[in-house]
Parts: structure tokens; sequence; C-alpha cells
């Protein structure tokens, strides 16, 4: 190929990607003399850090949220103690819950989750902790398994709005609905003994191994402790009747498990009638 052919290709092709920078409306050029794109680009300056923008004018600025300072783990459950053992009624003792400033779970739900039910019903249900919908709520016991343990106390009699009281262990839900740790069941344990004693219930209920494990102080899993009547003591030295059994949540997971759970209705409802 000869120099004047190639210099005539070579023409072609800048007047072809000149038509096509024209077609996608290229205007101008953005230098006036052409630049070694495989050069090194100069350091590009840091930038200036951000700043808020400034409120309109005749507005206030946003408060700034106070960051809560969590008590150091030698001091929260001699806090919890101290708070507990200070209500003396189930109102105060909600507003010492919502004050306890001990534990990190405070932090990262949305509500403190107390209570339902009838307190004076002389029946008291205790669970483990609150799942996203008892959160969101603010209610124990409203989402599906909680569904499933009206339905299934319905079926003895029992109804929520008459019969019974409910709560749990953990008053927040811990994040993910994982297990509560040992720490955080013994953190707050001072303030479910307390709420046992306010609601003077006659009988217990122990829904899971996390609540009858703690409250029965035992090692032994819920499938041996269900099915038989214990007893729990509050710090007033009072010995109630409890029964472990089966929480709603494990029964949706084993549904093969609804006749032990059956069973343990069962006995709860010949106990509720003096026939056990």
């Amino acid at each position: 190929m000869t120099g004047a052919r190639m210099e005539a290709e070579t023409q072609e092709a800048l007047i072809a990607a000149l038509r096509l920078q024209l077609d996608w409306g290229v205007d101008e050029a953005l230098d006036a003399e052409p630049h070694d794109r495989a050069a090194r680009l100069p350091e590009r300056p840091e930038a200036p850090a951000a700043r808020a923008p400034f409120p309109a004018p005749g507005s206030s600025p946003a408060p700034l949220r106070a960051q809560p300072q969590l008590l150091p783990a030698s001091l929260a459950g001699t806090r919890a103690q101290a708070l507990a053992a200070g209500a003396d009624s189930l109102p105060a003792l909600r507003e010492a819950m919502a004050q306890f400033e001990g534990s990190p779970l405070k932090e990262t739900a949305m509500n403190l989750v107390f209570a339902d039910g009838v307190a004076e019903s002389g029946l008291m249900f205790i669970g483990e902790a609150p799942g996203a919908d008892e959160d969101r709520l603010g209610r124990p016991f409203v989402g599906v398994s909680g569904q499933l343990l009206d339905r299934m106390l319905a079926s003895v009699g029992l109804s929520r709005e008459r019969d019974f009281y409910i709560t749990n262990i953990l008053p927040f839900r811990p994040p993910g609905n994982r297990t509560p740790t040992d720490a955080e069941i013994a953190l707050f344990l001072p303030f479910i003994l307390r709420h046992i004693e306010l609601a003077r219930p006659r009988l217990l209920v122990l829904l899971g191994g996390v609540s009858a494990k703690a409250l029965l102080r035992s090692r032994e899993g819920i499938t041996r402790l269900r099915g038989r009547w214990h007893q729990v003591t509050t710090n007033e030295e009072q010995a109630l009747p409890a029964l472990a059994t089966l929480h709603p949540a494990y029964l949706l997971r084993t549904p093969t498990a609804k006749r032990e759970a059956w069973n343990d209705l069962l006995m709860l409802r010949r106990k509720i009638d003096g026939k056990d």
C-alpha cells in the first residue's frame, strides 16, 4: 500500500468519526489542543468536608438526638434489681423497665413489650422474648405463634380477654429474633420475678425452654421439663405451681409435637378445674 493511499484512508476514517460525532449532537470541541490520554492524570485535590445545609429562614434547626449511655455491665444487674424492687404496681414496673438503660436491646427494639390479657385472672403465661410483630405493636404474642396459642387455649375454654395474662422474660426483641443469651436472661430476671409478684397469679405456664430453664433454674431441655408441674419461687419466697410446655413457635416448626402440647393443655385445664 502506497503512502498516498494510506493517507487517504486515514483521512476518510477521521471524516467518518467526525460525522458520527455530529450525528450524536456534538457541536464543539472540549480542548483547543489534542492531549495524550494515556498520560498520568494529575492528583485530584482533596474535596472539602461536606457541611450541613443552612436551615430555611425562620425555621429552627433539627435537635440533636441524645445518645443514651448504657450502664456498665457491673452495675446493670444491680440497677435492674433496684428498679424492679422499687416498683409497687404493674404500671410502675413498666415505667421502671422503660427507664432501665442496662441493655443494648433497648436501642435496637422499636417498642417495650410489657404484657397483655387480664392481670387479675390468676393464670399467667411467660414466654421468652418478643418477635417482629410484637416489637412493632408493643404487645406480646400477637404474631403467627401468638395466634396459634390463642386458638389452642380457646380449645380448652380460655380467652386472652378474660382468662389469662401473658408476658415474656425479655421486654425487648433481640435483633433478628435470635435466642436470648444467658446474660440477657439474667439481666432481666429481676423484672420478671417482680412481675409475677405484682400480678399474683395462682398458676404459671412457662412457654418454651428459655422461660422454663430461667424460672425453674434448670439445665434440662423443654422436652424433659414439659408435661409436669414444677414450682417457681419468687423473691418474696412465694412458691407457685408452674407447668412447662412447648413454645407455639416450636409447634409451627414441628407440627408433630402438637399432641404433647395438647396433653399439657389438658393438664392445665384439670388444674384450673381442681381435678389435679
